[in-house]
């Protein structure tokens, strides 16, 4: 999913929130998993997944302090898809 997301697929984005949410494959990271839900959420065609990534991300901001929320923020904006994208920038 890392290779994916990195390219700008928002499903892979937002899998890759899933897994970083549960600590499943990865480390489990809440800063990495609200970057990953709002980059997957920018870019999903679908109105529903978008929907689900927001209210996602928005669980996690909860259980977020201040720091860690300014932190994921910082992430969004520092992030590139890699230059062999297969599949369309998100936008940011």
């Amino acid at each position: 999913f890392h290779r994916a997301a990195n390219q700008g697929h928002p499903v892979a984005q937002a899998n890759l929130g899933v897994m970083y949410t549960k600590g499943e494959g990865v480390r489990q990271d809440i800063v990495r998993a609200h970057m990953w839900f709002n980059l997957a959420a920018a870019g999903l065609a679908s109105h529903k997944q978008r929907i689900a990534a927001l209210r996602e991300r928005n669980t996690l901001a909860q259980k977020m302090t201040p720091a860690q929320i300014r932190e994921a923020k910082e992430l969004l904006r520092a992030w590139k898809p890699t230059k062999s994208s297969l599949y369309p920038a998100t936008g940011r």
